[in-house]
């Protein structure tokens, strides 16, 4: 009875548990990253100086930080940033604030109160020029802001009296990025005089530090407004001895000249006036004689941007003459005018006693400065190749401009090809392309263009013959000059034939009234005796053919100079190089060297060949076996040379070609004396066969496989010719194994047959 008993209580206290247990709700976990805000707060927390808290925020600074964590981590930061007293720890600190502020989808205003009051409390000048930074990165991503912009704006006014340089260049840097030129900032100690920004910038073009200076004037290149009154004190820094300073100052004046160019300005110390583009051009062109050679770069490559400037001022940057019609001189009633209004007149007694005598200063009067006279020239002959190369490029972007200019230029640019540094020449004869249209070159500077070709430098010889390509030249010596140093060229490195061959091609097609009258030279022909047929594989004798016919082109009359050989040697070249020699309706002599493939192209030419080709094949069936063999050989040999002579049709014909390959394997592997000889005494045929199968199996997976385009059509066509190789496989493998194994070689067989499954 207990033991009944105690198996009921037992039953039902399992019964209650598991009750229990189905009606408890289950518990859900939910995964959540840990905070950034809180890890960094632990690891400052457990710096225990100064270095160790540095290297936690080094490490922090290397990890990405999530968009709703930036404000968090912003706040630890700032807060461990007023207890910290080393000035490296504030410094990474300020510049975490501003990396942080550039978070997308982050807003910065929240910080900007205490950005500032970090910035008003901070004595190290290192660390308040960091926050200095950090306030413009916060400026720059409040755009829509004008409160806050302002407030910065007052805060760079308010430390521009730093005593470290670092801090005044970051307040003028912040100024130019985020200060306007509307609005009206502070006011002088009495408050009647209103300061803007550009006004407070420009009282820093004369501070004692140049990087302030160089500071300064790049922050006033920001305001591209309202710049001309600033435009005196500009042209003063470029006179100044840091480089810095001088290198900005050239870069303020090339952006007031793109602003204002045609604004009239007083020469200094005269009556003239002149545009302010061609101003800038002078004093610019000044600095191409600067002592540093980074400035010389800088402002050799300004001038090239300046292509508003006057034709007189341009011509005269090739000149290290004074012009003197530079000077404005007075007209005959002017000076008239002031004797009259004097009371001195001519008493006719002394020659040229009406003569003005007027006192002049010759530093004064030129309307541009001595040292502007002549400053590509002296760019040109730098000891610097950097200076040299900017000079040249400059020359180039305003010859591009001006014909005029580009004629006065080419023999500065053709010295430049005996330059010492490659690079230099390199550029050069790639200038002289650029401007090839607007210049035609003379014997004297064609002889010093074709010296390059002794050149041991394969990309100049190259650069020099495209110059040529596309060269005009004056006369028929220039034209000779030219085709001797390019035979001289091929004989001394015979790897440049193909681009001699191409240069002599545009030679002579832009020059046919040159070459005609040096034809019967360059051919060697006679009008009463025959002369000697030269050879066709001598590179050079192409050479003159490709000048000759290419002129022949455009002049009808020259084909009556050939002689009988050269016609066939036509023929010969129009099928060889075809690229290179062009279509001519010459004159018969019993020879129809053009037919209506060559006025049609040459193109269009192959394509009627290789069509021709394939007609002639389908006939193949109705053929011997040997005359069927011959005839896909002929085939098979046209088409791979119609392949290398047009690369159009390269594919096709090489298609075609490995397609009549497997014809003709099949073909000569179903030979009647091959099946009609017993089976013992076949096999060394067997051998031949079962190769040429194999042979056509692989050619057809590459006519497959490798040939892109393929119609459905001549799909199935593939595979049935492989078709046709397999079985020919099938039954050589039959009859070799019932002549070389016994009648039951089922044993045999098991093993290869196993390990094949």
């Amino acid at each position: 009875m207990a033991a009944h008993l105690k198996k009921r209580v037992y039953e039902e206290f399992s019964r209650v548990v598991q009750i229990t247990h189905e009606e408890a709700p289950a518990k859900k976990l939910r995964l959540s990253k840990p905070s950034k805000s809180a890890a960094l707060h632990i690891d400052l927390c457990k710096a225990t100086n100064s270095t160790d808290a540095l290297q936690y925020l080094l490490h922090f600074a290397r990890k990405p930080v999530e968009v709703e964590s930036v404000e968090g981590v912003v706040r630890i930061l700032l807060e461990h940033y007023y207890k910290e007293t080393d000035n490296s720890v504030r410094l990474k600190i300020a510049s975490l604030l501003g990396l942080l502020s550039k978070t997308q989808g982050f807003s910065p205003d929240c910080i900007v109160d205490d950005a500032i009051n970090t910035l008003n409390n901070e004595k190290s000048h290192q660390v308040l020029a960091q926050l200095l930074d950090t306030l413009l990165v916060i400026g720059t991503q409040l755009p829509e802001s004008p409160t806050v912009r302002l407030r910065l704006i007052q805060m760079a006014c308010k430390h521009l009296s730093d005593t470290y340089f670092g801090v005044r260049n970051k307040c003028l840097k912040l100024l130019g990025c985020l200060g306007t030129v509307d609005a009206p900032l502070t006011k002088d100690n009495e408050g009647a005089d209103v300061r803007d920004v550009q006004t407070i910038i420009s009282d820093y073009f004369g501070d004692q530090d140049p990087r302030v200076r160089t500071a300064a004037l790049k922050a006033m290149v920001g305001h591209r407004h309202h710049l001309m009154y600033v435009c005196l004190q500009a042209c003063r820094l470029l006179t100044d001895d840091y480089e810095q300073v001088r290198s900005a100052a050239v870069q303020m004046v090339w952006v007031l000249s793109q602003l204002y160019p045609e604004s009239i300005v007083p020469i200094p110390s005269s009556n003239e006036e002149i545009r302010l583009v061609d101003d800038a051009f002078g004093k610019i062109s000044h600095m191409v004689s600067d002592g540093s050679w980074m400035v010389r770069v800088q402002a050799a490559k300004t001038l090239g941007s300046m292509l508003q400037v006057s034709p007189h001022f341009l011509e005269q940057t090739l000149d290290k003459k004074l012009m003197s019609d530079l000077r404005r001189k007075r007209t005959a009633h002017e000076r008239a005018k002031e004797l009259f209004t004097s009371g001195e007149f001519s008493s006719g007694r002394k020659w040229a006693d009406d003569a003005p005598k007027e006192k002049l200063d010759r530093n004064t009067v030129y309307l541009i400065a001595s040292g502007a006279c002549g400053a590509f020239v002296h760019g040109l002959e730098d000891e610097m190749f950097e200076v040299r190369i900017a000079a040249v490029d400059a020359l180039s972007k305003l010859a591009r401009s001006s014909p005029s200019f580009a004629e006065k230029c080419l023999d500065f640019l053709v010295d430049m090809f005996n330059d010492e540094i490659e690079e230099v020449r390199l550029q050069s004869i790639h200038v002289l392309r650029e401007i090839s249209t607007h210049i035609t070159l003379r014997e004297d500077q064609l002889d010093t263009v074709l010296a390059v070709l002794e050149d041991s430098s394969r990309d100049i010889r190259e650069a020099l013959h495209e110059l040529i390509c596309y060269t005009n030249v004056s006369t028929k010596e220039c034209v000779q000059l030219a085709l001797l140093e390019l035979l001289k060229n091929l004989n001394k490195y015979p790897t440049d034939r193909n681009s001699v061959w191409k240069c002599l091609k545009f030679l002579g097609s832009r020059h046919p009234t040159l070459v005609l009258p040096l034809v019967p030279e360059l051919l060697s022909t006679h009008p009463y005796f025959d002369t000697p047929e030269p050879d066709m594989d001598d590179p050079a004798y192409i050479a003159v053919l490709v000048l000759v016919f290419n002129a022949a082109k455009s002049c009808p009359t020259m084909p009556a100079l050939f002689s009988d050989h050269t016609f066939r040697h036509y023929a010969y070249l129009r099928d060889s190089l075809s690229h290179l020699v062009p279509p001519l309706r010459l004159p018969g002599n019993g020879l129809d060297l053009v037919d209506s493939r060559c006025s049609s192209g040459s193109v269009e030419s192959a394509q009627l060949f290789l069509q021709q080709s394939l007609n002639r094949v389908s006939t193949i069936q109705n053929l011997e076996a040997p005359g069927a063999q011959e005839l896909l050989n002929f085939t098979i040999r046209d088409l791979q040379r119609l392949g290398e002579l047009q690369m159009e049709l390269a594919g096709a014909a090489d298609f075609c070609a490995t397609y009549l390959r497997c014809q003709l394997l099949l073909m000569k592997a179903l030979q009647e004396k091959l099946w009609n000889m017993a089976v013992p005494l076949c096999l060394k045929q067997n051998v031949t066969a079962t190769a040429a199968a194999q042979q056509i199996l692989e050619e057809t997976y590459k006519l497959e496989f490798l040939y892109g385009g393929l119609e459905s059509r001549q799909v199935a066509t593939i595979h049935h010719v492989r078709l046709q190789a397999k079985a020919l496989q099938l039954v050589l493998t039959a009859r070799t194994r019932q002549g070389c194994y016994p009648p039951d070689n089922s044993e045999t067989e098991r093993p290869a047959a196993a390990q094949a499954a």
